[in-house]
């Protein structure tokens, strides 16, 4: 499964998103474009991707950047496991 498909998936649980995450691509806005991900959501959807991943995000490794789009989420990802 590719990096992108299994963030998907972990937003899709974490937020409650239902089928709206299928139309979902790399350009897709994230945070403050979809209701769900708020301030608080971000920590829970931080914690389904470690556990996901098996990856440790430190608090200092986030920005808002990173949860721009889809894609730029997904590329944080892949930067943690090929760390």
């Amino acid at each position: 499964m590719a990096v992108i498909d299994s963030v998907k998936r972990v937003l899709q649980e974490t937020l409650q998103l239902g089928d709206r995450v299928q139309s979902f691509d790399e350009s897709t806005s994230l945070f403050g474009s979809i209701p769900e991900f708020d301030s608080m959501a971000v920590v829970a959807v931080v914690t389904g991707l470690e556990e996901q991943f098996d990856i440790e995000v430190d608090d200092d490794d986030f920005s808002a950047e990173v949860f721009e789009t889809l894609g730029s989420l997904t590329r944080f990802v892949e930067d943690k496991l090929a760390a």
